[in-house]
């Protein structure tokens, strides 16, 4: 709750419950609660609420000290994981090294790539993703030698890549609006039409329009016409994407304008 020198500017909430469940796995030990709580917050946005969910993916199930020089592991792979988001190569080597030698689970480092892939990295280079599930595969084919360096390949070019969290938070504020806001209904031409309600009717098939972009059609609830959840950064294969984005924008304005030509003109 401290904003100076803690989380408090995060808002997190966590029950008794899940509090105590952290206590007990940092076992006495203040650096390695804190840190539990510090890698928390990476998981959360500003003013969510820990869930157990939030506190396994933390924990993992397990809560030695791996370092033989008595260094708490989470400190390690919190270390690791922002290696690879501040764009350092031979920091995430180094702290998979270490956690290696201190004797973790080499697939809990793919896992944690699998993470990164999709938080830190996103759409800016979707083939991270990729890269991680080929490393993880590798591993279960030929085994820890050759299946570590696969592995430390990933977290190379993931460290590499070029990064973006937009994909982490659009998804998490349309999961915040759909918990918040009412159950907004389907647009009816966005319906399944299988009877004669008259669903669906004015659906625009996109595959027959110029562009194979049905331009001005609408595909949130009008309460929530206006949003824009996903929102790219210049960075990598999310640059090309927004271009298109702002393109696809441009189409609409042009068919928000026929429309209303039209519209004047009917009236006249």
């Amino acid at each position: 709750t401290d904003s100076e020198r803690g989380l408090g500017d995060k808002r997190i909430q966590i029950g008794d419950d899940l509090l105590a469940i952290l206590a007990t796995a940092a076992d006495g030990d203040v650096r390695r609660s804190l840190n539990f709580l510090e890698i928390l917050s990476d998981f959360l946005e500003e003013g969510e609420t820990v869930t157990k969910a939030h506190l396994e993916d933390v924990l993992g199930g397990s809560v030695r000290r791996y370092d033989k020089n008595g260094d708490v592991f989470y400190d390690q792979i919190s270390a690791f994981h922002k290696s690879v988001r501040g764009s350092s190569p031979d920091g995430a080597l180094y702290w998979m090294a270490r956690m290696l030698d201190g004797g973790c689970d080499p697939l809990y480092i793919a896992r944690r790539l699998l993470a990164i892939a999709s938080e830190d990295i996103g759409n800016a280079d979707p083939r991270a993703l990729q890269i991680g599930l080929n490393a993880w595969d590798v591993f279960e084919r030929v085994g820890p030698s050759e299946g570590n360096r696969a592995i430390a390949q990933a977290a190379v070019y993931m460290a590499c890549a070029p990064k973006s969290n937009a994909v982490y938070k659009g998804f998490s504020q349309a999961l915040s609006d759909a918990a918040s806001q009412p159950s907004y209904e389907v647009p009816n031409h966005l319906r399944n039409a299988p009877t004669s309600l008259g669903h669906g009717e004015e659906y625009r098939y996109a595959h027959n329009e110029p562009n194979a972009y049905a331009a001005g059609e609408q595909y949130l609830p009008p309460e929530l016409a206006e949003e824009r959840y996903y929102q790219p950064t210049d960075r990598g294969l999310e640059k090309k994407i927004g271009e298109k984005l702002t393109w696809l924008t441009e189409l609409d304005k042009v068919s928000a304008q026929q429309r209303y030509q039209g519209d004047e003109g009917g009236r006249e």
